[in-house]
């Protein structure tokens, strides 16, 4: 496969060792998924056999070949030029925490950094009557761990009930069809633990 040179953020083409420095870093952050080349390939529509050379620093990649890997890896292509990216300890105060969409009378909030590593974290707020939606979802195939904060939930498993108090926990596979429900009359809030980070 032949592919454009890949503009550096100073605007000339990468060069030998911003080519290797950005090939371990796909590599690096590759293992941390858990993904053969294969899978990323598959993901990104490129062959196993250019993703090994990426990964080595023998070939150049184009913008949008780029942009997908990235997606692929739950990542932007800024991360992926970040030789910084490594992270130290980093103190996310609560009204600083990312709010991401969720459905009414529900937030969600991305406790872990990007980009992301070996987990992610996400912290969830239930008004009372409230769910993550009328209908199960799935992402990926990751283990998933559920913890209650405060209050009470009901999480259900393939259709099937577990009803939760502050304190409990419930372990499960990512992609098992899931649901979130505060059947109750005070709100809950609750803790959402993945490992290896699943697509958004």
């Amino acid at each position: 496969m032949t592919d454009r040179s890949l503009p550096d953020p100073s605007g000339g083409a990468t060069d030998g060792a911003a080519d290797a420095a950005l090939g371990d870093r796909i590599r690096e952050y590759r293992m941390m998924r858990r993904m053969s080349l294969r899978a990323l390939g598959e993901a990104a529509q490129a062959s196993p056999g250019f993703l090994s050379q990426l990964e080595r620093g023998q070939v150049n990649c184009s913008i949008g070949m780029l942009r997908r890997i990235a997606v692929a890896l739950g990542l932007t292509v800024a991360d992926l030029f970040d030789q910084d990216g490594r992270p130290g300890p980093r103190a996310v105060r609560r009204a600083d925490r990312p709010m991401l969409h969720t459905a009414p009378g529900s937030r969600k909030f991305l406790i872990s950094q990007r980009p992301l590593s070996h987990l992610e974290v996400y912290a969830g707020e239930f008004d009372p009557g409230s769910s993550t939606g009328d209908d199960a979802y799935t992402h990926g195939d990751s283990q998933e761990i559920l913890l209650v904060i405060s209050g009470a939930v009901r999480v259900e498993l393939d259709r099937r009930p577990h009803d939760l108090e502050a304190g409990d926990s419930i372990e499960y596979r990512s992609s098992v069809p899931h649901r979130v429900v505060n059947r109750h009359e005070e709100p809950a809030e609750i803790l959402w633990i993945i490992s290896p980070p699943t697509p958004d």
